[in-house]
């Protein structure tokens, strides 16, 4: 017992009479009362600590007498879960019966605040003992205990898969736009550079001298750098600018001129630049010379196309890695930004194009020490959430900020709001509002076994019609050897452990 902490404490004898009036030996014979203090003692605490949470669990407790409190570590505060005076209550080593299969910790902290006096058992005895005298009810807790334990991990799975298929359906979707218009983009840039070349045939056996062409190269280059510098229009505008055109090629004899002005249009060129042209082409060439300009643009708008389309697809790609966190060690050093903005890409079509996605982020924020992938689910969890309650029209808000030694990232949504009847079990394990087949009840509890159990941060939610907020807090630097791994099956309640 020399991993306690530092706690005046002193040893009492053993009463076989006394310990029947406890609940959980009321039932025992005398002979195994007598064992029961030949292998364990009494142990008299004054106010103060007796175990801390996540050290080694090697003793059962059970309070004879006293007050105790007992305590969960949130984030860098413990926050008082149980405080009782009850006889009999227990708490410590309880779980040693299941052996190495569970990490044998002291999942809370305890404390007493009076004087107090504990029957105290070796975990390893308490174990024994267990098992030698009530083996079917041991093997009854161990089918129940690790029967939660597998049902949480199926189910847990089961949520991210779904959450992955989601994502998946989002993804292609995101990807076959982009992929689709480089496609078309393509073929339309090949006809373009086919009918380029026969224009350019056309004017090279023309009666053009080396000026004329010179001048015409330099009408194309200028025609490239206009459409680079092309404002962006109005639909009125453009309309007007369309019929001008339009009237002007018309004027000039040259056929198709509406297909031709929306192009011209488009690469911000205007009747005072096709006025130049003119003075400066032969009559004859005039229409050959149009046409072979208006090549030149579409084919700079298609590779424009092409190339905007294919960053997009860079960017889709680079957010799943960054989502997934690829290539990436687990706890690591890391942008919050980075990761939001990730999951926002990835959740893109499920946020939707009636959905407005304010983002208020504190950029001066440093990087953070975290599981970037399992946050990662937690923004999932809390996006898709928000999406689904505005149910395709509203505006998600995500916002960071920096309070003290801890970063802040609020999401908020303009839904209806969770109701005040059920806004104390949203984190409950299976509890959702969900219809039938769309959610399994786990993502808010997995989230909060993310963010506090792995993280030691807090989230926390406020709702009203049209301001739902969760909140989550994080410090910005943990001490690696102290975070726990994430739990997959509620801890059973045995009073007052919580």
């Amino acid at each position: 017992m020399n991993d306690r902490p530092t706690s005046t404490s002193t040893r009492g004898p053993c009463s076989p009479e006394e310990l029947r009036t406890l609940f959980l030996f009321e039932k025992l014979p005398d002979d195994r009362l007598e064992e029961l203090c030949r292998e364990g003692h009494i142990e008299i605490f004054q106010p103060g600590p007796v175990f801390t949470e996540g050290d080694p669990a090697t003793c059962f407790y059970v309070l004879i007498e006293g007050s105790l409190v007992m305590s969960r570590r949130v984030g860098s505060d413990d926050v008082d879960v149980n405080s009782t005076s009850q006889r009999g209550v227990y708490s410590g080593a309880w779980r040693a019966y299941i052996g190495d299969r569970q990490p044998q910790v002291y999942v809370n902290s305890l404390r007493v605040t009076t004087r107090s006096r504990f029957f105290v058992l070796d975990a390893q005895v308490f174990a024994r003992v267990m098992r030698e005298w009530f083996p079917m009810a041991v093997h009854l807790l161990e089918g129940l205990f690790f029967g939660i334990q597998s049902s949480n991990q199926a189910v847990a799975q089961r949520e991210r898969l779904l959450a992955l298929g989601a994502l998946s359906a989002g993804l292609t979707h995101e990807l076959n736009n982009p992929a689709a218009a480089a496609v078309r983009a393509t073929s339309s840039l090949r006809e373009r550079v086919a009918g380029m070349r026969q224009k350019l045939k056309m004017i090279a056996g023309g009666k053009y001298d080396r000026e004329t062409m010179t001048t015409l190269i330099t009408f194309q280059q200028d025609a490239v750098e206009r459409l680079a510098k092309a404002p962006a229009l109005s639909p009125l505008e453009a309309s007007d600018r369309e019929d001008s055109l339009a009237d002007w090629l018309e004027d000039h004899d040259i056929a198709g001129g509406w297909d031709l002005a929306a192009t011209f249009v488009a690469g911000g060129i205007d009747v005072d630049w096709l006025n130049h042209l003119a003075d400066t082409a032969p009559g004859g060439a005039l229409e050959g010379a149009v046409r072979w300009l208006n090549y030149t643009i579409e084919t700079e708008l298609l590779m424009n196309e092409i190339d905007e389309s294919t960053t997009r697809i860079s960017n889709l790609v680079t957010s799943a890695k960054q989502y997934s966190q690829m290539d990436r060690a687990a706890y690591r050093s890391v942008d919050i930004h980075e990761l939001l903005d990730s999951t926002i890409v990835m959740l893109g079509r499920k946020i939707g194009d009636h959905v407005s996605v304010v983002k208020d982020y504190d950029r001066s924020l440093p990087p953070i020490s975290a599981y970037a992938a399992e946050l990662n689910q937690v923004w999932t969890n809390l996006i898709d959430n928000a999406a689904s309650a505005m149910d395709g029209s509203g505006t998600l808000t995500v916002r960071t900020a920096r309070v003290d030694d801890q970063v802040v990232v609020e999401i908020a949504d303009t839904g209806p709001g969770i109701p005040a009847g059920i806004i104390d079990r949203i984190f409950e394990p299976f509890f959702t509002t969900k219809p039938v087949g769309e959610g399994t009840g786990l993502g808010l509890d997995i989230s909060w076994r993310i963010v506090v159990n792995k993280h030691h941060g807090d989230l926390k939610v406020t709702s009203e019609p049209g301001n739902t907020r969760f909140v989550v807090t994080l410090p910005f630097a943990q001490d690696t050897a102290a975070l726990p791994e994430l739990a997959t099956a509620p801890v059973p309640t045995a009073a007052p452990t919580p």
